[in-house]
């Protein structure tokens, strides 16, 4: 039976049964498992959700919403995209549970790279200014802008920058010690 997990960041994976999920990531199996969870949730959440899956493989036939009928319809929307989510098994020689997730997103097309789609005062848009600096931010840059906690910090790098933007990120050593992020110039 696949499960899926969602994280912080609205990304829903698809994992099969023997896999390890992630900890601090909601888990469900079932439309009703995913009910009780979004019954907690703001339905922001949901619509935020949804538009994440429209127009990226493989749900590119889907279209963004600004809102729901109701709760119910949006939970069965999703529970309905989601099904295409479909778990690849773990190859042998894996070293990290993560390098298995199912293809949840490919990059997102060129347009959610464009300054417009990312929030004024976000804290999106606040790591974006930093990681455009000649020379980076450190992650304890980061974590301090945002409030962040460093695992956090590197999941946003790689997950919403890295796959969801289609961003590259790169990792450079400072003089100071730390490490350093900054984009790549594309």
């Amino acid at each position: 039976m696949t499960t899926f997990a969602i994280d912080n960041d609205n990304i829903i994976t698809a994992y099969l049964a023997r896999e390890a999920i992630p900890e601090g990531q909601a888990r469900f199996s079932t439309e009703k498992e995913l009910a009780k969870l979004a019954a907690n949730w703001p339905v922001e959440r949901l619509v935020e959700i949804w538009n994440n899956f429209a127009g990226v493989p493989p749900f590119g036939d889907l279209k963004p919403v600004k809102k729901f009928t109701d709760r119910k319809t949006a939970v069965a929307r999703i529970w309905r995209a989601i099904q295409a989510l479909t778990p690849t098994p773990a190859p042998q020689f894996a070293a990290h549970p993560s390098s298995n997730a199912a293809p949840k997103k490919a990059k997102a097309s060129e347009k959610a790279t464009q300054p417009k789609d990312v929030r004024e005062g976000s804290k999106k848009a606040i790591v974006l200014e930093l990681l455009r600096r000649p020379e980076g931010a450190t992650l304890a840059d980061i974590m301090a802008a945002t409030g962040w906690m460093a695992h956090s910090v590197r999941g946003f790098i790689s997950g919403a920058l890295g796959k969801k933007m289609g961003l590259a990120v790169e990792s450079i050593k400072t003089p100071e010690g730390p490490r350093a992020y900054r984009l790549k110039a594309q």
